[in-house]
């Protein structure tokens, strides 16, 4: 959400100095849009991650929790 926010500001940074002829608040639009969009891309690899984690973690219990029902069912 931070990045999206920083992408738009930029944007009007970039609009704002284009029609005063402020090119240094245009340059800084533009720094603020790729700095948005990294962090929109930042953000999403966090969620892929976190997702594939979760997955992990998820798989290997499931793992553990068979090789114990395995094991209980071998001493009976």
């Amino acid at each position: 959400m931070a990045g999206r926010f920083e992408e738009v500001k930029g944007r009007l940074k970039v609009a704002l100095g284009s029609l005063t002829g402020n090119k240094e608040m245009e340059s800084e639009g533009k720094l603020d849009r790729r700095a948005g969009r990294a962090k929109e891309k930042i953000s999403r690899v966090k969620s892929k991650i976190d997702a594939t984690t979760d997955t992990a973690e998820r798989k290997a219990v499931q793992a553990t929790d068979s090789a114990r029902d395995a094991a209980r069912r071998k001493r009976l």
